[in-house]
């Protein structure tokens, strides 16, 4: 891995978020929902739900990256899942911190393609290699991020991740 990384920090962060939502403004989407991916997901979504003045939010807990540049094989669904039947019919606007191969919101948005009017992607970073091109990007990079969220580490070891 290349020890050169892409750091974002807290104020930029603000910027990036408020810039994200304009860019979900300028192109004329309203969306019913937003629907987070956790946990790189909640920080990006509760700035943009700020700024589209929106307050219906869902999460969706995905599992995938392990550590740097360790993954499962596969993303994975955490419980629970937001129930289909909130999101029949709706125009949602999925959001996530990274695209970084696109495998997380590539399953994100094969969940809700059966229930929802439409669905669109707001992410901080895209990367090259992702598999989802999404709709509005804040930066494309190639580099491993540090977001402020994460940059330092955990304070306490949750048992319950031990696996």
């Amino acid at each position: 891995m290349s020890e050169q990384r892409e750091i974002l920090t807290w104020e930029t962060f603000g910027t990036a978020s408020r810039e994200l939502a304009q860019m979900v403004v300028d192109d004329g989407y309203q969306p019913d929902i937003i629907l987070s991916i956790t946990r790189g997901g909640l920080l990006p979504t509760g700035a943009i739900s700020y700024a589209l003045d929106l307050k219906a939010l869902h999460i969706i807990n995905v599992e995938f990256y392990t550590g740097i540049e360790s993954r499962l094989l596969e993303p994975v669904f955490l419980p629970p899942l937001p129930a289909t039947a909130d999101l029949s019919g709706q125009k949602v606007l999925i959001v996530d911190d990274v695209a970084d191969t696109g495998h997380t919101l590539n399953r994100v948005k094969e969940f809700c393609a059966p229930h929802v009017a439409e669905v669109r992607v707001a992410v901080l970073y895209e990367k090259p290699p992702s598999v989802v091109k999404a709709d509005y990007v804040w930066k494309h990079t190639p580099l491993w991020i540090t977001f402020p969220w994460s940059a330092l580490p955990p304070i306490m070891r949750n048992s319950a991740n031990e696996c």
